[in-house]
């Protein structure tokens, strides 16, 4: 089977190890994947699987891709088609088959996540690259932003390529290599770390390997069995010291009501 699958990328929260320590995850909602096309090396020269990622709708694609994916017989539409590379000894599924998250991740994989980084626009050199500035005293009053000099002079007299100045700051592909599947709970995967990209957008976990030292942390539903069983058992032992305190009354009373038949009995007696 492939060793990569594609998701959307959610918020940011944390887990807890048995052991009270904290990690830092990012989920990412992963969806049954549908097999679109099936390349092969014999006609496109290479081996390949073309896959639908999420939901999509009709009016987004074009009539051309629209009799592509009719030749799949998909139930809905894509909101993107991507492309996964076959190894020689993978097996290969057939054109409208689904390729589930299970199939490809588990828990304890090591991954690598590529994303395309958030845009930021036209960004200046201190908040591109993150230079210092010039003064902001002693008769400079435009300068506490300026990217300074730019090189030499008569000799080389040009400005070197790739100099660090202003221009374009982000949306760029990025990847992070080395990160850890925490938990795959349903069709949710818990990456230890932040992932590039904004939410909603769409990210490749690609498998590396697997990790020889990893703890499985304590997920939401488990802490709250655990809290209802300590509940339960507060409950149980509220109960009991109610039981032995009514059970005290109950003796007092009887007690003290046998001392005032005595005291009453004397009392005619005499």
């Amino acid at each position: 089977m492939i060793q990569a699958f594609f998701g959307s990328k959610k918020q940011q929260t944390q887990l807890f190890l048995t052991d009270g320590t904290r990690i830092p995850v990012t989920l990412v909602r992963v969806a049954d994947m549908p097999v679109i096309q099936v390349k092969t090396k014999d006609k496109e020269g290479y081996s390949a699987l073309q896959l639908g990622v999420g939901v999509g709708k009709k009016k987004h694609w074009s009539k051309a891709l629209l009799g592509h994916l009719a030749k799949a017989k998909l139930p809905s539409f894509p909101k993107k088609i991507v492309e996964i590379r076959l190894l020689a000894d993978e097996t290969v599924p057939t054109v409208g088959e689904l390729v589930r998250v299970a199939d490809v991740l588990k828990t304890g994989d090591i991954v690598s996540v590529t994303g395309t980084s958030k845009g930021k626009g036209f960004a200046g050199g201190v908040k591109r690259y993150q230079f210092k500035g010039g003064p902001r005293t002693h008769g400079q009053s435009n300068r506490e932003r300026a990217p300074g000099s730019l090189g030499q002079t008569t000799t080389p007299g040009r400005v070197y390529r790739g100099k660090r100045m202003a221009g374009h700051m982000g949306q760029d592909t990025v990847t992070l290599k080395n990160l850890l599947i925490v938990a795959v709970v349903g069709d949710t995967v818990y990456i230890k770390g932040l992932l590039p990209g904004a939410v909603n957008s769409i990210v490749r976990v690609r498998k590396t390997g697997e990790s020889n030292k990893f703890v499985a942390p304590l997920l939401g539903e488990e802490k709250k069995e655990e809290q209802v069983e300590e509940q339960a058992v507060g409950v149980e032992a509220a109960q009991e010291t109610v039981s032995e305190e009514r059970v005290e009354d109950e003796a007092s009373e009887n007690s003290t009501a046998g001392e005032e038949k005595e005291e009453h009995a004397k009392n005619e007696s005499k």
